[in-house]
């Protein structure tokens, strides 16, 4: 399962909105091995198109530098589809690189609504996992800035 904050979804749904025709990517960094997104960044689609997307392989690298010197990994792996469902294609399955991510795409192909959907892609596995929006990570219940615990 996917927990993620509501400020996150808002900026790569407006991120998608705004690159539409073209596809959005982008990246949610979160703290090593915590599997909490925490820190969007927005990257360039170097292919500026409808239908692909790449990271530009110059940001890309400065990005997964910076992860590294702050103890960060990729958590979010995201990327909209433009005229079809949020559903991996086979070139998206064949470029996961990280399988400890999860994959979110949104789909823009209907200005009225948002369709967002998260993955697992391992090994040319593609799993759907929920996704839980929330406001933030702190939980009064628990004290712990964390994840809750599952149900």
């Amino acid at each position: 399962m996917l927990w993620i904050r509501r400020d996150l979804v808002d900026a790569m749904v407006e991120h998608a909105r705004r690159d539409h025709p073209d596809e959005a990517c982008g990246v949610i960094a979160g703290p090593m091995g915590t599997d909490r997104p925490e820190r969007f960044v927005e990257m360039v689609n170097a292919e500026r198109s409808p239908t692909f997307y790449r990271f530009d392989s110059a940001e890309q690298l400065k990005v997964w530098r910076e992860m590294d010197a702050a103890d960060e990994e990729p958590v979010v792996i995201y990327h909209s589809h433009t005229a079809t469902e949020a559903y991996p294609s086979r070139t998206d399955i064949s470029y996961a690189s990280e399988p400890g991510a999860h994959y979110v795409l949104l789909s823009t192909r209907d200005p009225e609504s948002d369709e967002l959907r998260s993955y697992r892609i391992a090994d040319g596995e593609v799993t759907e996992e929920p996704v839980e929006v929330v406001e933030h990570y702190m939980f009064s219940h628990t004290g712990a800035d964390d994840i809750p615990d599952s149900p």
